[in-house]
């Protein structure tokens, strides 16, 4: 045998396994088989088992199942990994066997070589895996990765970007624009409430996903492989669930039913409409942004973002919006994502979803980017933009639809005629109001004043 390959042994026979790799047989199958893609595991998700694991063993131990010493080797090669970094000693890819039992041998082979290194034997599946199986510790990792990665990085971002948004609305509450549907010209609005609406849409965001979590961060450890809960004690699932609220101060819960939790994605699911929902939001503000800012002469300029980088290769002095764009392609991704997950949501079979290691790996990239978009969109974009208030003035006394609120005083038809032929003299819809009714100037003046407009005051 070549010194750069060692022999390892597993229920199938030997493997060749590199020298210097810390994973076995099982793992070294796995990348055999799986060659369609080298994407590895999130990381994320990765730590989430990892610490699966550690809380594994000191329950195991607690319960008088596994050795002190083992469990002690465990929980030292578990807490120099999650302190050390991952390395690359975790190369199995996403789409492997769809419990993922790829990537949980994965770990416990680690686990076991580093355990060995310290002098002490320890079985990967006997005794790192003690308790456990892929099929309830899988989906618990995916849910924990994904609960802790919305909590702690998704809505913090939201609601940051919420906040600065109603900063700049505070700052600009006397500006105010032409209001637009069909992305055309339509009755005056603050900007401010334009600002409002982009943060409700983050605060209904954030209390969705917020909700959401109460249902992710139920898991199924304890239910083993169909959520029975053979080989395991009747008090582990209790117990891991202490150390792990302990390790993350955060309140997961048990599974009601192990056997859902095992068989199906449905909370998953959930957070991951959730997330797409967020991406719509995010993308709907990306695009406002991009329509305001465009120009500077033949668009709207209603406001000027921040000047990133040159805009073209061939066009000097170009400027482009770059990190609304940014944000709109991570949105679709998002909502890609989703896609995925919905046709893996409906690959529970019986007792088992098949389709474990793609759904972790797109719900968390979805949460990261949720939230690393909402950090961008607001520090690199919202915070520095530049309000344009003359750009947003001069068209509102010539705005036809101002007539809108003649309406309850002339009628409908007349006001259409007034706005027409408003349009076609070149005039304002003041000056031929003055012309075509029996209305004094003042009322007219006060009728057709667009801050009165904005702010929805009627005059009957």
């Amino acid at each position: 045998m070549s010194e750069e390959y060692r022999i390892e042994h597993d229920s199938m026979g030997p493997v060749s396994v590199p020298s210097m790799a810390l994973y076995g047989a099982q793992t070294q199958r796995a990348l055999n088989n799986f060659t369609i893609s080298k994407e590895p595991m999130p990381e994320a998700f990765i730590r989430a088992l990892l610490v699966i694991k550690l809380a594994a063993a000191k329950t195991n131990r607690d319960l008088n199942l596994l050795s002190p010493d083992r469990a002690e080797a465990i929980i030292t090669s578990v807490t120099a990994l999650l302190e050390d970094g991952l390395g690359d000693h975790f190369p199995v890819p996403v789409y492997q066997t769809g419990s993922g039992t790829s990537t949980n041998m994965n770990i416990n082979e680690i686990i076991s070589s580093l355990a060995a290194r310290q002098g002490t034997e320890v079985s990967a599946n006997d005794h790192v895996n003690m308790g456990q199986s892929s099929n309830d510790v899988i989906p618990s990792a995916l849910c924990i990765a994904t609960t802790l990665t919305i909590k702690n990085s998704t809505l913090v971002s939201l609601s940051s970007l919420a906040s600065l948004i109603r900063r700049k609305a505070k700052e600009h509450r006397a500006v105010i624009k032409t209001g637009r549907t069909h992305l055309m010209d339509a009755l005056p609005i603050r900007l401010s409430h334009e600002l409002e609406c982009w943060a409700c849409l983050i605060d209904d965001s954030v209390s969705r996903l917020q909700e959401t979590l109460c249902r992710l961060s139920q898991l199924p450890l304890g239910g083993t492989a169909i959520g029975s809960g053979v080989n395991c004690h009747p008090d582990f699932s209790e117990r891991i669930l202490t150390i792990l609220n302990q390790h993350y101060d955060f309140q997961f819960s048990s599974m009601k039913s192990k056997y859902k939790g095992i068989s199906s994605i449905d909370n998953p699911l959930e957070a991951s409409g959730q997330l797409k929902t967020a991406a719509c939001c995010l993308m709907k503000i990306a695009n406002d942004l991009r329509w305001m800012n465009s120009g500077p002469l033949a668009g709207f300029h209603e406001i000027s973002l921040p000047s990133l980088q040159p805009g073209s290769s061939i066009m000097p002095d170009k400027i482009n919006p770059v990190i609304p764009e940014a944000v709109c392609m991570a949105a679709a991704q998002v909502i890609g994502n989703d896609t995925t997950i919905t046709v893996a949501a409906q690959s529970g079979n019986f007792q088992l979803n098949t389709m474990l290691p793609i759904t972790a790996a797109r719900l968390i990239e979805s949460a990261q980017l949720i939230g690393s978009s909402a950090e961008i969109l607001g520090d690199k974009a919202i915070r520095d933009m530049q309000i344009h208030d003359d750009e947003m003035q001069s068209p509102l006394a010539r705005n036809p639809i101002l007539v809108t609120a003649l309406n309850p005083h002339v009628g409908y038809l007349k006001a259409a005629a007034i706005a027409k032929k408003a349009r076609k003299e070149g005039k304002t819809i003041l000056e031929v109001a003055v012309e075509e009714t029996d209305l004094s100037y003042e009322t007219l003046v006060k009728l057709l004043d667009p801050e009165n407009l904005a702010d929805g005051v009627f005059s009957a």
